[in-house]
This record gives structure tokens, sequence and C-alpha cells, in this order.
């Protein structure tokens, strides 16, 4: 079977009279909190490096920097908003792929939308086929991918860019099979190597698979073909998912069609209400529930175990040091613990170089252990459950199970919790400005200009 091009067709055939109200509710969810994640990331000094950047060499009127007061072209404004949906690590995601796809799509498709004056009902239907773009070929691939050293929101995130821009541009199946021929020629390697090694430039990946989606999409509309099995690969065994798995493992294609128009893979994102890597949630919702429920001074807790699932145990369960980045930090269960326990929350502030800094904070999140539990590692990947034990100095111990953090679609963050991790990531913008951002986004199918909306952000 062509995998590409039945993934193409289906993209390009993507209308939003036919899309299931539940559907069309999703993806409003999603920009929602694309728009928190964009507020909270600015908080971030790295964040701000980027911005000034681009700031400086500013050209053309495309398209706006979210959050930033000022416009610029259409790749240059998707790379920074890519950036900002991705780096305070609060962004969408999908278990089963690994990936988040917001953190390319969005970017992408919010350009394209202001470019060409198109409304909301069109950027809804670009948003469902960029999130089948990316979440697919994840799928297919996981979690092989990423243990052959790829992240694949940057790999993966550069094919839903590319849908997302082929949607908004009117392109046929064909058009829109070039344009993801030409995305797996020139997208990013992510590697994962930058993640785990604490690294800043990681907070880049969905920017850049942003602007090399919309850079592939502009390619196919001038007639640059791309190979039309990208994905799949032929015989000589070039296809992206064959060039990207470690042998002996092996993509599964079935997944890139598999349901394809029946069961939207946006259905299957979660939300986060924190921010750090999603393998740290559940032990976050469990210190801040034992927290709330019996009191606890973070000054009278004398260590912490946490056990979990063996994947979370290796991608979380490092410590971090004053020297170490918010990025270290967002992958840290440790310190995830700590400022949970400190703080009572884990949003933006727990992320400034400032309250990283904070010796007190390093010194308990020292104390918390982390130990891979066979029982709860059988549960996975169904479950990513993780169990907290917070012993006293005084001798009383608190424990508390999570099985299914809040956001996942068994348990998930509302209309409502995602407009107040809005408001909370908005930090001290102006209160009236947030509310119409959001009702704007609430109402996003009769939004007549994307252009409104991204210049309230």
């Amino acid at each position: 079977m062509d995998y590409t091009r039945k993934l193409a067709e289906f993209c390009a055939s993507v209308a939003f009279d036919d899309l299931p109200n539940e559907v069309v509710r999703k993806a409003r969810l999603c920009v929602l909190d694309y728009v928190a994640n964009v507020y909270g990331s600015l908080e971030l000094e790295a964040v701000q490096s980027v911005v000034s950047y681009f700031r400086g060499g500013a050209c053309g009127d495309e398209a706006t920097v979210l959050g930033c007061g000022f416009r610029t072209g259409v790749r240059d404004a998707a790379f920074v908003n890519g950036t900002t949906a991705e780096a305070i690590e609060a962004q969408d995601g999908v278990r089963f792929g690994g990936n988040h796809p917001v953190s390319a799509v969005l970017p992408a498709a919010m350009a394209v939308a202001e470019q060409r004056g198109l409304g909301g009902r069109e950027l809804i239907e670009a948003v469902v086929a960029g999130y089948e773009a990316a979440n697919r070929p994840a799928a297919a691939m996981h979690p092989f991918h990423t243990l052959s050293g790829f992240l694949p929101t940057g790999t993966c995130g550069a094919f839903g860019a590319a849908a997302a821009a082929a949607k908004l541009m009117g392109f046929d199946a064909d058009r829109t099979l070039n344009a993801f021929g030409d995305a797996g020629y020139m997208l990013p390697l992510s590697m994962a190597e930058d993640l785990m090694g604490g690294y800043t430039v990681k907070i880049v990946q969905g920017g850049q698979a942003a602007a090399v989606g919309l850079l592939a999409a502009g390619l196919a509309d001038s007639g640059i073909t791309g190979h039309p099995r990208v994905l799949e690969g032929s015989e000589l065994g070039g296809g992206f998912t064959q060039i990207t798995v470690r042998k002996p493992a092996e993509p599964v294609f079935e997944r890139i069609t598999e349901g394809l128009g029946e069961r939207f893979s946006i259905m299957d994102v979660y939300f986060k209400p924190y921010t750090a890597c999603r393998h740290t949630h559940g032990a976050a919702q469990a210190v801040l529930e034992l927290a709330a429920r019996e009191g606890i001074s973070a000054d009278e807790v004398e260590a912490v175990d946490v056990r979990t699932y063996a994947i979370a145990s290796v991608a979380v369960g490092k410590g971090v040091t004053a020297e170490d980045s918010f990025v270290a930090a967002q992958f840290s269960l440790p310190y995830v613990v700590a400022a949970c326990l400190a703080d009572g929350e884990l949003g933006p502030a727990q992320l400034t170089e400032r309250r990283m800094a904070d010796r007190g904070l390093l010194d308990l999140a020292s104390r918390v252990a982390v130990v891979q539990d066979e029982a709860l590692n059988t549960m996975y990947p169904d479950k990513t459950a993780t169990r907290v034990e917070v012993r006293m100095k005084d001798g009383r111990v608190y424990s508390r199970q999570v099985d299914i953090p809040k956001g996942d679609p068994r348990d998930p963050m509302e209309e409502e919790d995602i407009s107040e991790k809005v408001r909370s990531f908005a930090a001290a913008r102006e209160g009236r400005d947030v509310e119409r951002v959001i009702e704007l986004v609430l109402d996003l199918e009769n939004v007549a200009q994307v252009r409104e909306l991204a210049g309230s952000v």
C-alpha cells in the first residue's frame, strides 16, 4: 500500500462540514492550550533570547510573533511561535507516538492563515489535517524512533506543519504528497541527545519543524517534487521511517492509515496541567494532592520515594544541580516533586533561572529518590502509574498513587481547565485582553480572520 499517498489524500480532503462535533471541539481546545503555552514560555530567559534574535532581523508583515508585539515573515514567525509552543513543556501530546503535534502544526497553520487572510473554520481544518500527518508517522515508529535517538516532535512535526500549510493553501492530494516528500528531505534531526543533556536548543524543535513544513509546502507549490513514498520508502530502504528506526525494530506502517477518516488522532491528544515532561505528571499530581490534603510543609519533609515505570525512571529519573538548565529541570522527577512540595504548583515560575538557583529547593530535590517498580511497569503503557511516598521528619508517612494523570482523554482537561491555564500562564498581562483571546478561541469557527486572534494574543 502507498501509505504516504493515502495520508496525503486524506489530509487534502479534510472539510469542516464533515468533521464530527467532538473533533471540532478538540481542535478548539488544542488552539486554546497553545495560547497558554505561548504565554508561559515567554516567561523564560532562553525564549526571550530567541525572540530578541528574530526581532532584530524581522522583515515582512506576513504573520504575528504571538505575544511579542511585532510581525515578520511567515517562516520566521512560525519558528518563534513553535519555540514558544514547546519551551515551557506544557504542550499537548500523544502517548502512543511520544510526540507533541501542537509545537509544529499550530505555528505553521496560524502563520499561513494570517498570511492568506483566512478564518477560524479553515484553521480548524488545517489543525485536524496537521495532527493526522504528525501523529500517524510517529505512531508507526513508536517507541523505536525515540530509542533510535530522535525526537518525533521535530521530525514528524515537519509533516504535520506541511499538511496544515498545504490544506490552507488549497492543495490537492498530489501537491500535498509533494509537500510531504519535500518535508521528509529537509526535516530536522531533532536529536534526543540534546533533550537528555538538558541543552536549551531543544526548545526550538517545534519552530524548526514548523518552518521546514512551510518551506516544503511553498516548494511543492512551486513545482518541486519529493519522494511519493517518503514515509514507507522503497526497496532501497531509504524512507523516513526506515532510516530513523534502528534494526531489528521495524515501523508498523499500518498505523499510518488504520482507521483514517473514522478515528481522528486529535482525539487521542492529552493536555498538560504542569510544565514538565508527561512522565513526571503522576508524581506531580500525587504530591500536590497529598500536600493539599495533609497540609504538608516542605520544611518538615525528610525524604520522598517515587516509584514509577521503567521508561519514566530512565527518562526523568535524574536529579539536577545549580548549573543545570530549565530543560533539565523539566525532565527531572526529583526537581518536579521538590518544586510541587515547596511551591504548591508547577508552572512557569518554577522554571525560571532565579527559582532554580534556590539552594533549599535543590537540597529538597536531592532527597527525592526515584525507583523503578515492576508492578507499575506492568501497567504501562495502558497506564502511566506513579506512587509517591513522603516521609516526614517526625516519622509520619503519606502515600498516594496516580494511575492516569489529569489531562489524559480518560481524565480530560475541559474548557474551563484550559481557560484557567491560559489565565495562570498569562501572568501580569491585561486580564481583559486574555479573556478576549479565550472568547475568540472558544468561538473559533466564527472568527472571520485568524489575524484578529493572533493580534490579540
